[in-house]
């Protein structure tokens, strides 16, 4: 599994025309599920990323929490982050999680977040998506489930 996140000032998500996901600060994460990803894999993404400390205290370092600045999150399902680009030009997506269990998971991530962090929202699996956010640092980290699992 994979979590890319970006702490932004803003971000929304549009679907055919309509904003159907909007947050202020907090994290935009792409989310990538692999075939091998489970529930429990997922409990283990969720809590470094609702621990993660990348939003700076009174002294400018970054030391807060999502929690500690009443941040807000914007969950959208990314299959390319399984993009293998070894041989040719063209993306292999080969690694990716099938659809029904990358959805699966996803929901599963989302009613997780849900539970700890009060504004929760989401782009719509498989839909073709416009993402427009205001990142804020810039500040962009890539969780991988292979390295910190």
């Amino acid at each position: 599994m994979k979590f890319l996140i970006q702490r932004v000032t803003h971000a929304s998500v549009e679907v055919k025309g309509q904003i159907i996901g909007k947050i202020q600060k907090g994290f935009l994460v792409f989310i990538g599920v692999s075939q091998e990803d489970t529930k429990e894999i997922a409990d283990k993404m969720i809590r470094k990323l609702i621990g993660m400390r990348i939003f700076e205290d009174e002294n400018g370092k970054t030391n807060l929490s999502l929690a500690d600045v009443s941040g807000e999150l914007l969950l959208i399902s990314q299959f390319t982050l399984y993009a293998d680009c070894k041989k040719g030009n063209r993306p292999s997506f080969i690694k990716a999680g099938s659809p029904d269990l990358a959805n699966e998971l996803y929901e599963y991530i989302i009613s997780q977040c849900q539970k700890q962090i009060p504004v929760v929202q989401t782009g719509s699996f498989g839909a073709v998506m416009k993402i427009e956010l205001l990142n804020d640092g810039p500040f962009t980290i890539l969780l991988d489930s292979k390295e910190i699992c």
